[in-house]
Protein backbone atom coordinates (compact mmCIF):
# COMPACT_ATOMS: atom_id res chain seq x y z
CA UNK A 1 0.00 0.00 0.00
CA UNK A 2 1.35 3.12 -1.39
CA UNK A 3 2.01 6.28 1.85
CA UNK A 4 2.95 9.91 1.36
CA UNK A 5 4.75 11.46 3.97
CA UNK A 6 1.51 13.46 5.14
CA UNK A 7 -0.85 10.33 5.50
CA UNK A 8 -2.68 9.88 8.55
CA UNK A 9 -4.64 6.99 9.71
CA UNK A 10 -8.13 6.54 8.22
CA UNK A 11 -9.83 4.26 10.68
CA UNK A 12 -12.84 5.55 12.96
CA UNK A 13 -13.98 7.80 10.37
CA UNK A 14 -16.26 7.87 7.75
CA UNK A 15 -14.15 5.70 5.37
CA UNK A 16 -14.58 2.89 7.61
CA UNK A 17 -17.88 1.52 8.75
CA UNK A 18 -18.48 0.56 12.31
CA UNK A 19 -14.88 1.19 13.12
CA UNK A 20 -13.98 3.02 15.88
CA UNK A 21 -10.38 4.38 16.28
CA UNK A 22 -9.12 3.35 19.91
CA UNK A 23 -6.26 5.43 20.05
CA UNK A 24 -8.20 8.81 19.26
CA UNK A 25 -12.03 8.36 19.30
CA UNK A 26 -12.03 11.91 18.89
CA UNK A 27 -10.99 11.50 15.25
CA UNK A 28 -12.63 14.23 12.39
CA UNK A 29 -15.17 12.25 9.46
CA UNK A 30 -11.97 13.02 7.15
CA UNK A 31 -8.64 13.13 7.19
CA UNK A 32 -8.28 16.39 5.11
CA UNK A 33 -4.69 15.99 4.62
CA UNK A 34 -4.64 12.51 2.93
CA UNK A 35 -4.36 12.34 -0.98
CA UNK A 36 -5.74 9.59 -3.15
CA UNK A 37 -3.83 9.63 -6.18
CA UNK A 38 -3.60 6.73 -8.89
CA UNK A 39 -0.60 5.02 -6.35
CA UNK A 40 -3.50 3.92 -4.25
CA UNK A 41 -5.28 1.89 -6.88
CA UNK A 42 -2.21 0.36 -8.04
CA UNK A 43 -1.39 2.67 -10.95
CA UNK A 44 1.89 4.14 -11.45
CA UNK A 45 3.90 6.38 -13.16
CA UNK A 46 2.19 8.28 -16.75
CA UNK A 47 1.28 5.48 -18.20
CA UNK A 48 -0.83 4.46 -15.23
CA UNK A 49 0.47 0.79 -15.04
CA UNK A 50 0.53 -1.37 -12.25
CA UNK A 51 3.86 -2.57 -11.10
CA UNK A 52 4.83 -5.12 -11.89
CA UNK A 53 3.22 -5.37 -15.07
CA UNK A 54 2.78 -8.17 -16.20
CA UNK A 55 2.51 -6.97 -20.00
CA UNK A 56 5.59 -5.24 -19.97
CA UNK A 57 7.96 -6.68 -21.27
CA UNK A 58 11.12 -4.13 -21.15
CA UNK A 59 13.30 -4.37 -17.82
CA UNK A 60 12.84 -0.86 -16.11
CA UNK A 61 13.49 0.16 -12.63
CA UNK A 62 11.14 2.64 -11.32
CA UNK A 63 11.99 5.62 -8.83
CA UNK A 64 10.02 7.91 -7.53
CA UNK A 65 9.84 11.29 -7.17
CA UNK A 66 10.54 13.11 -3.87
CA UNK A 67 7.96 15.99 -4.54
CA UNK A 68 4.80 14.23 -5.71
CA UNK A 69 5.80 10.88 -4.08
CA UNK A 70 4.86 8.76 -7.40
CA UNK A 71 6.77 6.38 -9.16
CA UNK A 72 7.85 6.35 -12.76
CA UNK A 73 9.88 4.26 -15.22
CA UNK A 74 12.96 5.25 -16.35
CA UNK A 75 12.06 5.61 -19.51
CA UNK A 76 9.12 8.06 -18.81
CA UNK A 77 11.19 10.70 -17.86
CA UNK A 78 11.65 12.70 -20.69
CA UNK A 79 15.56 12.15 -20.00
CA UNK A 80 18.03 9.24 -19.75
CA UNK A 81 18.62 9.02 -15.91
CA UNK A 82 21.92 8.95 -15.01
CA UNK A 83 24.07 5.77 -13.57
CA UNK A 84 21.71 5.50 -9.66
CA UNK A 85 24.94 6.35 -7.98
CA UNK A 86 25.61 9.81 -9.48
CA UNK A 87 22.27 11.21 -8.07
CA UNK A 88 19.96 11.17 -4.93
CA UNK A 89 16.84 11.88 -5.53
CA UNK A 90 14.30 12.74 -8.68
CA UNK A 91 11.80 15.39 -9.64
CA UNK A 92 9.42 14.75 -12.27
CA UNK A 93 8.44 16.36 -15.26
CA UNK A 94 5.16 17.54 -13.61
CA UNK A 95 6.26 18.97 -10.38
CA UNK A 96 9.10 21.01 -12.04
CA UNK A 97 6.47 22.17 -14.08
CA UNK A 98 4.72 23.14 -10.74
CA UNK A 99 7.68 23.96 -8.71
CA UNK A 100 9.35 26.56 -11.75
CA UNK A 101 11.93 27.90 -9.00
CA UNK A 102 14.09 24.49 -9.30
CA UNK A 103 15.29 25.26 -13.07
CA UNK A 104 17.21 27.83 -11.63
CA UNK A 105 19.10 25.63 -8.70
CA UNK A 106 18.98 22.73 -11.54
CA UNK A 107 21.25 24.87 -14.17
CA UNK A 108 23.57 24.71 -11.05
CA UNK A 109 23.14 21.95 -8.71
CA UNK A 110 21.48 18.99 -11.55
CA UNK A 111 22.76 16.12 -12.24
CA UNK A 112 23.87 16.26 -15.08
CA UNK A 113 24.13 20.25 -14.59
CA UNK A 114 21.83 21.69 -17.67
CA UNK A 115 23.90 23.41 -19.90
CA UNK A 116 23.64 27.80 -19.96
CA UNK A 117 22.66 29.10 -22.85
CA UNK A 118 23.16 32.84 -23.98
CA UNK A 119 20.67 33.07 -26.96
CA UNK A 120 17.14 35.06 -25.95
CA UNK A 121 14.98 33.30 -29.14
CA UNK A 122 14.05 30.90 -27.06
CA UNK A 123 11.05 32.15 -24.69
CA UNK A 124 11.91 29.77 -21.88
CA UNK A 125 15.19 31.75 -21.24
CA UNK A 126 15.60 33.99 -18.40
CA UNK A 127 17.79 36.80 -19.75
CA UNK A 128 20.32 38.44 -17.24
CA UNK A 129 19.19 41.79 -15.74
CA UNK A 130 22.35 44.07 -15.27
CA UNK A 131 21.86 47.64 -14.17
CA UNK A 132 22.69 50.31 -16.63
CA UNK A 133 25.94 52.82 -15.95
CA UNK A 134 23.32 55.63 -15.68
CA UNK A 135 21.08 53.44 -13.05
CA UNK A 136 24.28 52.82 -10.67
CA UNK A 137 24.75 56.83 -10.55
CA UNK A 138 22.05 57.57 -9.28
CA UNK A 139 22.00 54.82 -6.56
CA UNK A 140 25.06 56.40 -5.62
CA UNK A 141 23.99 60.54 -5.92
CA UNK A 142 20.87 58.84 -3.71
CA UNK A 143 23.12 57.57 -1.12
CA UNK A 144 25.26 61.03 -0.99
CA UNK A 145 28.27 59.26 -1.24
CA UNK A 146 30.29 57.72 -3.66
CA UNK A 147 33.19 55.09 -3.63
CA UNK A 148 36.55 56.81 -3.75
CA UNK A 149 39.08 53.64 -4.06
CA UNK A 150 37.79 50.56 -6.05
CA UNK A 151 40.40 48.96 -5.20
CA UNK A 152 40.32 49.52 -1.56
CA UNK A 153 36.78 49.20 -1.08
CA UNK A 154 37.10 45.21 -3.12
CA UNK A 155 39.97 44.83 -0.42
CA UNK A 156 37.75 45.83 2.59
CA UNK A 157 34.68 43.79 0.90
CA UNK A 158 36.94 41.02 1.09
CA UNK A 159 38.17 41.36 4.69
CA UNK A 160 34.35 41.87 5.98
CA UNK A 161 32.68 39.31 4.42
CA UNK A 162 31.42 36.82 7.14
CA UNK A 163 31.22 32.95 6.02
CA UNK A 164 27.65 31.87 5.50
CA UNK A 165 25.79 28.64 6.73
CA UNK A 166 24.81 26.43 3.60
CA UNK A 167 20.60 26.24 2.73
CA UNK A 168 20.58 29.98 4.40
CA UNK A 169 19.61 33.79 2.22
CA UNK A 170 23.42 34.89 0.65
CA UNK A 171 24.52 37.71 2.93
CA UNK A 172 27.03 40.08 0.94
CA UNK A 173 28.77 42.87 2.75
CA UNK A 174 29.44 46.52 0.63
CA UNK A 175 31.70 49.40 1.98
CA UNK A 176 30.36 52.97 2.08
CA UNK A 177 32.93 55.37 2.31
CA UNK A 178 32.74 59.16 3.24
CA UNK A 179 35.83 61.06 4.20
CA UNK A 180 38.39 58.51 5.98
CA UNK A 181 35.34 56.82 7.81
CA UNK A 182 33.50 53.67 5.77
CA UNK A 183 30.60 52.37 7.09
CA UNK A 184 29.77 48.18 6.35
CA UNK A 185 26.45 47.67 4.97
CA UNK A 186 25.07 44.11 5.13
CA UNK A 187 22.94 42.81 2.82
CA UNK A 188 20.45 39.92 2.46
CA UNK A 189 20.58 39.23 -0.59
CA UNK A 190 17.98 35.96 -1.95
CA UNK A 191 20.09 33.21 -3.57
CA UNK A 192 17.25 32.30 -6.22
CA UNK A 193 16.93 35.83 -7.24
CA UNK A 194 20.75 35.91 -7.71
CA UNK A 195 20.37 32.69 -9.73
CA UNK A 196 17.37 33.79 -11.95
CA UNK A 197 19.70 37.20 -12.99
CA UNK A 198 21.56 34.49 -15.26
CA UNK A 199 20.47 32.51 -18.29
CA UNK A 200 19.08 28.95 -17.62
CA UNK A 201 17.24 27.00 -19.51
CA UNK A 202 13.87 24.73 -18.93
CA UNK A 203 13.73 21.49 -20.49
CA UNK A 204 10.24 19.23 -20.15
CA UNK A 205 11.88 16.74 -18.68
CA UNK A 206 12.64 15.14 -15.04
CA UNK A 207 15.86 16.42 -13.17
CA UNK A 208 18.12 14.28 -10.94
CA UNK A 209 19.87 15.76 -7.92
CA UNK A 210 22.83 15.14 -6.09
CA UNK A 211 22.49 14.19 -2.16
CA UNK A 212 23.33 17.52 -0.48
CA UNK A 213 21.33 20.20 -3.07
CA UNK A 214 18.71 21.46 -0.74
CA UNK A 215 20.91 23.05 1.76
CA UNK A 216 21.55 24.94 -0.90
CA UNK A 217 17.92 26.02 -1.11
CA UNK A 218 17.73 29.66 -0.20
CA UNK A 219 15.78 30.08 3.30
CA UNK A 220 15.36 34.00 3.13
CA UNK A 221 11.11 34.94 3.76
CA UNK A 222 10.29 35.19 0.00
CA UNK A 223 11.30 31.99 -0.58
CA UNK A 224 9.73 30.32 2.45
CA UNK A 225 6.58 32.04 1.64
CA UNK A 226 6.86 30.33 -1.90
CA UNK A 227 7.79 26.65 -0.52
CA UNK A 228 4.16 27.36 1.51
CA UNK A 229 1.98 28.47 -1.50
CA UNK A 230 3.43 25.57 -3.27
CA UNK A 231 3.36 23.08 -0.49
CA UNK A 232 6.71 21.64 -0.83
CA UNK A 233 7.76 23.58 2.82
CA UNK A 234 9.55 19.63 3.12
CA UNK A 235 12.21 20.56 0.33
CA UNK A 236 14.49 22.15 3.15
CA UNK A 237 14.02 19.81 5.54
CA UNK A 238 17.32 17.67 6.25
CA UNK A 239 14.95 14.36 7.51
CA UNK A 240 13.53 14.43 4.58
CA UNK A 241 15.77 13.45 1.86
CA UNK A 242 16.01 9.65 0.74
CA UNK A 243 19.48 9.69 2.45
CA UNK A 244 17.77 10.19 5.68
CA UNK A 245 15.50 7.56 5.60
CA UNK A 246 18.60 5.40 4.40
CA UNK A 247 20.67 6.02 7.49
CA UNK A 248 17.52 5.80 9.82
CA UNK A 249 16.51 2.20 8.69
CA UNK A 250 20.22 1.17 8.50
CA UNK A 251 20.73 2.81 11.98
CA UNK A 252 17.21 1.01 13.12
CA UNK A 253 18.49 -2.58 11.93
CA UNK A 254 21.58 -1.99 13.43
CA UNK A 255 20.29 -0.85 17.21
CA UNK A 256 18.34 -3.09 19.05
CA UNK A 257 14.65 -1.39 19.30
CA UNK A 258 12.22 -2.24 22.12
CA UNK A 259 8.95 -4.16 21.41
CA UNK A 260 5.94 -1.49 21.34
CA UNK A 261 3.92 -4.03 22.16
CA UNK A 262 5.82 -5.42 24.87
CA UNK A 263 5.25 -1.83 26.39
CA UNK A 264 2.12 -1.96 25.74
CA UNK A 265 1.43 -4.96 27.79
CA UNK A 266 3.33 -3.93 30.84
CA UNK A 267 1.08 -1.37 31.35
CA UNK A 268 -1.76 -3.87 31.53
CA UNK A 269 -2.97 -6.07 34.20
CA UNK A 270 -3.15 -9.78 33.49
CA UNK A 271 -6.93 -10.22 32.02
CA UNK A 272 -5.92 -6.67 29.46
CA UNK A 273 -2.57 -8.85 28.54
CA UNK A 274 -4.32 -11.82 27.60
CA UNK A 275 -7.02 -10.14 26.05
CA UNK A 276 -4.85 -8.00 23.50
CA UNK A 277 -2.38 -11.03 22.77
CA UNK A 278 -5.19 -12.92 21.25
CA UNK A 279 -6.30 -10.19 19.35
CA UNK A 280 -2.87 -9.31 18.11
CA UNK A 281 -2.18 -13.53 17.54
CA UNK A 282 -5.50 -13.43 15.14
CA UNK A 283 -4.69 -10.42 13.33
CA UNK A 284 -1.43 -11.17 12.70
CA UNK A 285 -2.71 -14.68 11.33
CA UNK A 286 -5.62 -13.61 9.23
CA UNK A 287 -3.58 -10.64 7.44
CA UNK A 288 -0.77 -12.91 6.79
CA UNK A 289 -3.16 -15.39 5.26
CA UNK A 290 -5.28 -12.83 3.29
CA UNK A 291 -2.02 -11.05 2.02
CA UNK A 292 -0.11 -14.31 0.83
CA UNK A 293 -3.07 -15.01 -1.84
CA UNK A 294 -1.94 -11.36 -3.59
CA UNK A 295 1.78 -12.43 -3.39
CA UNK A 296 1.08 -15.64 -4.78
CA UNK A 297 -1.01 -14.25 -7.76
CA UNK A 298 1.44 -11.43 -8.10
CA UNK A 299 -1.47 -8.60 -8.12
CA UNK A 300 -0.88 -5.68 -6.13
CA UNK A 301 -2.63 -4.63 -2.67
CA UNK A 302 -4.91 -1.75 -3.51
CA UNK A 303 -6.75 0.79 -0.66
CA UNK A 304 -10.10 -1.43 -1.03
CA UNK A 305 -8.61 -4.45 -0.57
CA UNK A 306 -7.37 -3.21 3.23
CA UNK A 307 -10.46 -1.55 3.47
CA UNK A 308 -12.61 -5.28 3.03
CA UNK A 309 -10.39 -7.25 4.92
CA UNK A 310 -10.86 -4.69 7.85
CA UNK A 311 -14.42 -4.67 7.73
CA UNK A 312 -14.41 -8.64 7.13
CA UNK A 313 -12.21 -8.92 10.34
CA UNK A 314 -14.31 -6.70 12.77
CA UNK A 315 -17.37 -8.42 11.31
CA UNK A 316 -15.97 -12.00 12.02
CA UNK A 317 -14.71 -10.65 15.61
CA UNK A 318 -18.33 -9.49 16.75
CA UNK A 319 -19.53 -12.76 15.79
CA UNK A 320 -16.98 -14.33 18.13
CA UNK A 321 -17.89 -11.85 20.78
CA UNK A 322 -21.75 -12.18 20.53
CA UNK A 323 -21.62 -16.27 20.92
CA UNK A 324 -19.27 -16.38 23.66
CA UNK A 325 -20.67 -16.83 27.78
CA UNK A 326 -19.35 -16.00 30.62
CA UNK A 327 -19.82 -17.54 34.00
CA UNK A 328 -18.75 -16.10 38.01
CA UNK A 329 -17.23 -18.83 39.86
Amino acid sequence: VFLSRNFCCDCGNSKFKNLQCKLLPEKSKVNSGNKYNDNFYGLYCICKRPYPDPEDEIPDEMIQCIVCEDWFHGRHLGAIPPESGDFHEMVCQACMNRCHFLWAYASQLAVPPLTKVSSLEDERIVPKVEESDEQKKEIKKESGVEHQDTKEEKQMEQFNEPSTSSGSACPKVKCIFFSNLHISVLLRVCKLKELQSNPFLKKDTATFWPSNWRSKLCTCEECLKMYSELEVQFLTDECDTVLAYENKGTSDQETERRDPLMDTLNSMNRVQQVELICEYNDLKTELTDYLRRFADEGTVVKREDIQHFFEEFQSRKRRRTNRMQYYCS
